[in-house]
């Protein structure tokens, strides 16, 4: 499938699929046709891929990781302990920022609170709160 086809199969802008081939998240085959500027021609497991980048970074992963993790699975180098150790570790960041935004949250309702209460006392201070 051409691009076009490949945006609506996906849900992805044709900007967003330029800039995932351009970071070499997707690798598409590339047609003679077109002379100079040649056709990329996506399949079905370039739709699989383009769906585990948007699941990776729902999860977190940054572009720079997913590359990576992509590279290592190209390579075979996938294994039980491996994607484990990888869960783990993005576990662990979002773990760390879901505090940090609970953090954030209970900032945000005290404020609203003493606003609320029309301002009695000191006001609540972000310092208090480890965001």
């Amino acid at each position: 499938m051409l691009i076009s086809e490949f945006a609506k199969a996906t849900g992805l802008t044709q900007d967003t699929i330029r800039f995932y081939i351009g970071k070499g998240l997707l690798k598409p085959r590339r047609s003679e046709k077109g002379g100079s500027n040649a056709y990329q021609i996506f399949n079905e497991d370039d739709v699989t891929a383009a769906r585990m980048i948007r699941l990776q970074q729902s999860l977190g992963y940054t572009l720079r990781e997913i590359s990576a993790l992509n590279d290592e699975y190209r390579k075979g180098m996938r294994s039980p302990k491996r994607t484990a150790q990888i869960m783990r570790t993005q576990i662990g960041k979002l773990e760390e920022k879901q505090a940090q935004v609970e953090n954030a949250l209970a900032f945000l309702r005290d404020k609203l609170q003493w606003i609320e209460a029309g301002k009695p006392g000191d006001t609540p201070r972000l310092n208090d709160y480890y965001c």
